[in-house]
């Protein structure tokens, strides 16, 4: 087990300094001049050449490509994200302040995902063939095929339009956009009733594929392994349906539903831009677009690179639960 774990350490470091050379390349290598990004233009006219020079020698953009890069993993390795070249704020700062609000949504959103994907799944396993697994079936397959900024601003257009002009009382109940001023969260991560229903929407919105593509997983998982010899031999014995479902099918079926799971929420932190922009909330995904767009080079790669080590973080827990879910897996045999 401590083998398997400083095994997986190593590989969780490797991806992180993978990740962080790539974005290092594309922004500083293979993007141009970052300074003449920095120091802008109107329209068609370049730059003055005398700022641009200014900016490369405060910046150190003048330094041997070499010399940037091993500053830029010097500063990571002591968890020094940098400053953001439009507010002069450092972007842990900013980081500080975006995080948890990703962090929730995507906690929130995987709970959907998991509930409702999981669930569906076993019913359209378990019913084959019926009413319930094609309306199941049918439902994941048309959640899967929209967009989610349609999905959300659709949304949107039925709480924020619709409800009010047709005087719907329930449906006008969800506010549209932000988490609100109230960010009072209990214990960190369960939210009072006005964060609530703020985040219903965004967090339906962001679990939607997800939970569609879970289903059809699940359902896919269950039923190859339904068709296995021990279940076979667990109905033989005159176990339960019910018992034969539990301890037999659903927890042996978890290893490809987990690890969906797992890349999901990773995936979720960092990857709900549209989200986020559709609901005007402040997470890390909206920021990252914000700065890309203003090309505030710091804040685009220190964000980056901490969404990479929570994709990275996430998929090592999924790892360690393989051995929870499956008896026959043994993380220190691991080969």
């Amino acid at each position: 087990m401590a083998l398997f774990l400083l095994r997986r350490f190593f590989q969780l470091i490797v991806i992180i300094w993978g990740g962080a050379t790539l974005l290092f390349i594309i922004f500083n290598v293979i993007s141009g001049d970052p300074a003449e990004r920095i120091a802008g233009g109107s329209g068609d006219k370049a730059p003055d050449p005398q700022v641009v020079e200014n900016i490369r020698e405060i910046y150190g953009f003048d330094d041997p490509v070499i010399v940037q890069y091993g500053r830029y993993m010097k500063n990571l390795a002591t968890f020094d994200l940098g400053e953001s070249y439009a507010t002069k704020e450092s972007v842990n700062e900013i980081l500080g302040r975006r995080l948890p609000t990703s962090l929730r949504l995507a906690f929130w959103a995987i709970m959907i995902e998991a509930v409702v994907g999981i669930s569906s799944g076993m019913l359209s396993a378990r019913r084959r063939n019926s009413m319930a697994d094609t309306v199941t079936t049918t439902a994941a397959v048309i959640a899967s095929a929209i967009p989610v900024f349609v999905l959300g601003v659709l949304l949107k257009q039925i709480t924020g339009v619709y409800a009010y002009e047709n005087d719907w009382p329930a449906w006008a109940y969800f506010p549209t956009d932000g988490f609100g001023d109230d960010q009072t969260w209990y214990l960190g991560i369960i939210p009072s009733l006005d964060q609530l229903e703020r985040l219903v929407q965004p967090a339906i919105v962001l679990a939607a594929v997800g939970t569609a593509i879970l289903a059809r997983i699940t359902r896919t998982s269950m039923l190859e392994t339904t068709r296995l010899d021990h279940v076979r031999t667990a109905r033989a014995k005159g176990l339960p349906e019910r018992s034969v479902q539990r301890k037999h099918v659903l927890r042996n079926a978890m290893i490809p539903v987990i690890t969906i799971i797992g890349i999901d929420f990773g995936t979720m932190v960092g990857a709900a831009i549209l989200t986020e922009t559709v609901f005007d909330i402040r997470g890390i995904g909206s920021q990252i677009a914000e700065s890309a767009f203003r090309r505030d080079l710091p804040v685009v790669l220190g964000l980056s690179v901490v969404v990479i080590f929570i994709y990275g973080l996430a998929n090592l827990v999924v790892d360690l639960s393989y051995a929870w879910f499956d008896p026959r897996v043994r993380l220190g045999d691991e080969k």
